[in-house]
Parts: structure tokens; C-alpha cells; sequence
């Protein structure tokens, strides 16, 4: 396991998936005869071991990483398919990762006390509620699946994307806004019917460009908040939203990308620590550690190299 020096540090699987998928997407492999690619197979090893992954195919219970931690992990394993140091790592890989995307899509047929949380996820595999949040690690995760070969039905990832809408708050543009006309703006919420916020309106965004739908008209609202609503230091969730703004935006293109691109390397670049970390400032995430800071620090910044298959254009 990827360790970190700062004794708060917690939810030690959850963390190493960010990791490995953060060394991933600057260009390190763990096959690479470097000592990145030793620690990548060192890493990689560890979230495939015997004990790490529950019978059901859970990832967040030995850690109490919950279904964030699920999410996080299956997404960095389905995104290192054909990555392994060797035949039997590649898989291992696999297996474990079907065995994730099947707990995923288990959780998302569990009986909702609301109709408002239909193919959504929350903190637990039996949740009956959902939240965006956890939500977009799953999505991301199956898309993710659906793109290596493994199988996703369809109407898995269609119930979450109609969930996702139902947390969009907001008018909703049918087309671009042309030059010289008032923006047309709304965002996503946490749970249905609560007002947008930075991160949730950014991992939103994401998510549903991820699933093809760069046109829609939540996401052509939800980019025109964005473009009022960027990035600042000691805001709430900085590091988590602004994992999803890098990369959300990128996918936007033009000037909307370049300038996303600007205001992420400004901010993120005058605060990182000279040893080549970064620590939380806000409430929200100053107790998170340095390896989730540092790893949504560097997937935020690697949006140039689309090194990994989820974020290529």
C-alpha cells in the first residue's frame, strides 16, 4: 500500500486507487522498470490482494472507505486493464474488477424509499437513498468498465444518467449560447432538489460528458455556472471538485477549456509544498491527508496527457 506520512491519514485502499490512478495518468505504468513503476506495481498488488475485496466484490469495507472507496478502486482497476506488470497481474486485474462492477450494479437494483433516488448510489451496498457524489464514482467506474470489454447493461448506465438529471437544478438550454446572448446557467446538487454547489456541479459535468452526452443541455448549463463559479483556495471540497473541473471542462474544448486549464495550474501550482505535496486548507479537507490531496491534485493537473482511457477525448 501507498503509505502516507501523515498519521491522519485514513481509508488506506480508497487512497491507494487514487494514487495509482493519479502515477497513471502522468504516464507511469507498473510495468515500467523505474521506481514509479515499482511503487505503481507495489500498489496495484496490494488492492488486488485476497483480503482487500470482500466475497461480494465490495471494496469499502476493510477500510470504511464505504461506497466512495468502491467506487474509486474499480474505477483505477478498470482504467489499468492491459496495464499489469505481468500476464497474471493483467488478470487478476480483470477478475476483480468484474467482481466490482457487479457489486456496483447489485447496489444500484436495491429498492429506493424515494423514487427521486432510482439509479443512484449511496454510502452503502443496501443503501434504499442515493447522492450524487457517491453516485458519479460508480457511473464513472461502469462507464470505465463498459469501455475495457467488460459487460454493463445499457440500462445501468441510462437509470444513472436519469438520476443524475434529476439532480440538475435550473433552466435548461437547448443549444450553445450563441455570442452577444445572457448565458443560460443551472448546475447539479447533491441529492434532488437541493441547490448546485462547485464540486457537485463539476463531478456532473464530468460524468455525463464520460457518458457521451456533451450536448445536453446539463451540461451546456452546468459549463456556463462553472465559467462564474472556477476554482478558489480554501473553498469547500476544492481538491475534490476541482479533480472534476480540470476535467470536465478539458472535454468542453475551446476557450472554456484553456481557461479552466489556466485557473486550475494558477491555483494549484502557487499552493503545492516544495517537497511536492499538497495539504487541504479547507474544513472540509484539511483532516484528509496528503495522499488524497496530492493525487486529485495531479489528476487535475494531467488533463493534457489523456494518458488514461476515461478523460480521452
Amino acid at each position: 500500500m501507498i503509505q502516507d506520512a501523515d498519521k491522519r491519514q485514513t481509508h488506506g485502499v480508497a487512497m491507494t486507487g487514487l494514487a495509482v490512478m493519479a502515477m497513471a495518468a502522468a504516464g507511469h505504468q507498473p510495468a515500467d522498470k523505474t521506481p514509479s513503476g515499482d511503487a505503481m506495481r507495489r500498489a496495484v498488488a496490494f488492492l488486488l490482494r485476497s483480503d482487500i475485496q470482500a466475497q461480494s466484490g465490495y471494496f469499502g469495507g476493510r477500510d470504511g472507505s464505504r461506497m466512495y472507496g468502491h467506487g474509486i478502486v474499480t474505477l483505477a482497476l478498470t482504467e489499468l486493464l492491459g496495464m499489469g506488470a505481468d500476464k497474471v497481474q493483467d488478470g487478476l486485474l480483470r477478475e476483480r474488477a468484474q467482481r466490482g462492477v457487479n457489486l456496483i450494479l447489485a447496489a444500484q437494483r436495491v429498492k429506493k424509499h424515494d423514487p427521486r433516488f432510482i439509479g443512484g448510489w449511496r454510502y452503502a451496498p443496501d443503501a434504499s437513498d442515493a447522492d450524487l457524489s457517491v453516485t458519479v464514482w460508480q457511473l464513472m467506474a461502469l462507464r470505465s468498465a463498459k469501455n475495457a470489454g467488460l459487460p454493463v447493461p445499457k440500462e445501468a448506465i441510462d437509470a444513472a444518467v436519469a438520476y443524475l438529471r434529476r439532480s440538475y437544478v435550473g433552466p435548461r438550454p437547448m443549444a450553445a449560447t450563441a455570442a452577444g446572448n445572457p448565458a443560460i446557467k443551472g448546475a447539479f446538487g447533491y441529492v434532488p432538489g437541493q441547490p448546485p454547489q462547485y464540486a457537485m456541479a463539476a463531478a456532473g459535468l464530468l460524468a455525463m460528458q464520460v457518458c457521451g452526452l456533451h450536448d445536453a443541455p446539463e451540461v451546456l448549463g452546468t459549463a456556463e455556472w462553472l465559467r462564474e463559479s472556477r476554482p478558489v483556495w480554501e473553498m469547500q471540497w476544492f481538491f475534490y471538485g476541482t479533480y472534476y473541473y480540470a476535467q470536465g471542462m478539458r472535454k468542453r474544448g475551446g476557450d472554456t477549456a484553456m481557461e479552466a486549464q489556466e485557473q486550475v495550474e494558477r491555483v494549484l501550482l502557487a499552493h503545492g509544498q516544495p517537497e511536492g505535496f499538497w495539504e487541504g486548507a479547507d474544513g472540509s479537507e484539511a483532516g484528509q491527508g496528503r495522499v488524497y490531496c496530492t493525487a486529485l491534485a495531479l489528476l487535475s493537473l494531467s488533463t493534457r496527457y489523456h494518458y488514461l482511457p476515461i478523460y480521452q477525448e
